[in-house]
């Protein structure tokens, strides 16, 4: 069976760069980015160590397809494409795993008892 694979994009800490990459294993592949495990390659030369867009696809040669599709888009078109997803640019996975958005801990209960009143597990609160 064939693996499922990523494109993704780097940047560094100034945005001043962009790498568009694909791989089988994204947290693996950021890893190697972020430790500048392969010697004077792009992304070692430019600090490209954030990662801040991905789309994961079902198997290798879709997202190798993409990333060809995305390399040859002017940076206007490349930057659109992030914004939409992730307009203030923030790291969205890392070497130890994905990144998810910041929710409050009352936030979170909030969504926890929300989620048992509609299963039927709690009554629903008094208005």
């Amino acid at each position: 069976m064939r693996k499922g694979g990523f494109v993704y994009v780097m940047t560094n800490k100034n945005r001043s760069t962009l790498y568009i990459g694909v791989t089988n294993d994204l947290c693996r592949r950021i890893s190697e980015h972020k430790n500048h495990l392969i010697k004077n390659s792009f992304t070692d030369k430019y600090n490209l160590e954030n990662c801040i867009y991905f789309e994961e696809y079902p198997s290798i040669d879709f997202a190798i397809k993409r990333e060809k599709e995305i390399k040859k888009w002017n940076r206007k078109k490349k930057e659109d494409l992030i914004n939409r997803n992730n307009p203030l640019w923030k790291v969205l996975v890392t070497e130890h795993g994905y990144i998810r958005g910041y929710v409050s801990f009352s936030d979170q209960v909030d969504n926890f008892i929300k989620e048992l009143q509609s299963k039927g597990e709690i009554p629903p609160s008094p208005e």
